[in-house]
């Protein structure tokens, strides 16, 4: 899946993350990815992998893959 632009004109991305395996997970890749530069929403969700994120403009990859990885989490790509 490839960012969608809405109406208002957030970018909503969704990525694929490995090792992500409970609540902690999802939170501390949530609190990683919400210091980026204008970055409006995350959702982890530890069951599927995926990491909803809704930003200003769409995201520099290697930031989002620094993130994950800054909260101990693999970036495997978009989902």
């Amino acid at each position: 899946m490839s960012a969608q632009t809405d109406t208002q004109g957030s970018v909503t991305t969704v990525y694929k993350v490995t090792g992500m395996s409970c609540g902690h997970c999802e939170g501390s890749v949530s609190a990683e990815l919400t210091q980026l530069p204008g970055v409006t929403s995350v959702r982890a969700v530890a069951a599927t992998g995926e990491v909803t994120v809704v930003s200003e403009a769409p995201l520099d990859e290697e930031a989002v893959r620094a993130a994950v990885d800054e909260a101990g989490y693999e970036l495997a790509g978009r989902a």
